[in-house]
């Protein structure tokens, strides 16, 4: 290799270790690189055919983050597709624990144009899906590819003492217009959601993780939708979700986490 050849090579090189974020290969941040999907499809949903979604199902996620720990995804499903599908799995590819959560859809999920939004931990460059199960066994698959990294191991907001205090708390938020048309209901609920990935300031240990595996959400006691979730939901849990109910109805949640602690809510009851 001749020496200006050798040298431009280094400062290549150079300038792509200052753009990659810390830990990230060249491999990783290519969204053209799907080893790690590879797998997850195998042991997640075995052999099952992925149909492009493009047209009846959206993922909307910054292509940067602002804040890895903290990453806002929207998912819609047009009234088309809605009606049919019986659960959304969230995944991100390059996370420690990839399937952010799976969400089981009810009868009081709501016709015509479905909503999902939340906030999830992104670990590195990674692309991240949304998976659509329908009723008759076929599977609708979006991605979008997200540049951020140390979201799972990124330190806590608030010290544990302070978390504490207000664990479990809950602030649910309705709006439906009429009896009969679909509403928009959002879930605050108040949880560290410990990923066990981030060091403790204090003790410089690895706190045990501690998140919300469960959640259930009821309009009119018919389910609106079940979640089963992990590692990569952001701290201090937030859905925003579209559902029918009739106009008098409320909105009641119930949780769990993987600590064994039980919470609860309903809307227009005081948080």
């Amino acid at each position: 290799m001749s020496r200006p050849i050798y040298s431009l090579f280094a400062m290549t090189i150079a300038v792509l270790s200052l753009l990659l974020p810390a830990g990230a290969s060249a491999e990783e941040s290519n969204p053209d690189n799907e080893a790690a999907w590879t797998s997850i499809r195998k042991d997640t949903f075995g052999q099952q055919e992925m149909i492009d979604g493009k047209g009846f199902l959206s993922l909307e996620a910054p292509e940067r983050a602002e804040d890895a720990a903290v990453v806002p995804i929207t998912i819609r499903l047009t009234p088309e597709l809605a009606d049919k599908i019986k659960s959304l799995t969230l995944v991100v590819d390059e996370n420690p624990a990839p399937i952010v959560a799976t969400f089981t859809y009810g009868e009081a999920a709501g016709s015509g144009q479905r909503i999902l939004a939340t906030r999830i931990r992104v670990d590195r460059y990674t692309f991240v899906r949304a998976v659509a199960e329908s009723s008759d066994g076929k599977f609708y698959m979006t991605k979008t590819f997200v540049k951020a990294s140390g979201g799972c191991s990124a330190p806590a907001s608030r010290d544990a003492e302070e978390a504490a205090k207000s664990i479990g708390k809950m602030r649910i938020r309705t709006a439906t217009a009429t009896a009969g048309k679909s509403g928009l209901g959002e879930v605050m609920l108040r949880h560290p959601n410990i990923s066990g990935l981030a060091i403790d300031q204090i003790s410089g240990g690895y706190p045990p993780a501690r998140f919300i595996s469960h959640l259930s959400v009821t309009a009119g006691g018919k389910l609106v939708f079940a979640m089963e979730g992990g590692i990569s939901i952001s701290e201090d849990p937030n859905f925003r979700f579209s559902y029918s109910a009739g106009a008098n109805d409320s909105l009641e949640v119930t949780a769990e986490d993987t600590g064994g602690s039980k919470f609860s809510g309903r809307s227009g009851s005081p948080s």
